[in-house]
């Protein structure tokens, strides 16, 4: 019989960020502790450090509601999927019009507590 993985997960919708510059930065934070990420982030000098921050401190949150210790918790998986696009249309030469797509990004996170297998 497998052990039951203790996890905390937490998302981000439609955030206004396109998923290409999201992953750079999610990138970095991927497979660090919690309290590592956290520095990395607060150091990195991009937008979306902010709401990575917050999306991070929300899935800690929801793992002390779950009762696991936020030292030994890792960044299990996280990833960037796109999100909504909003079509806009930009005038250019001759009457014309140009397409602008703002993209969006949704973020999920999964937090686990590393030495969480329990021997069967």
């Amino acid at each position: 019989m497998e052990a039951i993985k203790k996890q905390a997960r937490a998302q981000l919708n439609q955030l206004r960020i396109s998923p290409r510059k999201a992953r750079a930065v999610v990138d970095l934070i991927r497979g660090k502790k919690v309290e590592e990420a956290r520095n990395i982030l607060h150091f990195t000098p991009k937008k979306v450090t902010q709401p990575l921050e917050k999306l991070l401190n929300s899935a800690a949150a929801n793992a002390r509601l779950q009762q696991l210790e936020e030292e030994k918790l890792f960044i299990q998986e996280i990833r960037v999927d796109e999100g909504r696009k909003l079509k806009r249309f930009r005038p250019v030469s001759r009457g014309r019009t140009a397409p602008i797509t703002k993209r969006a990004s949704r973020i999920s996170i999964v937090l686990e507590e590393y030495g969480s297998k329990s021997s069967s």
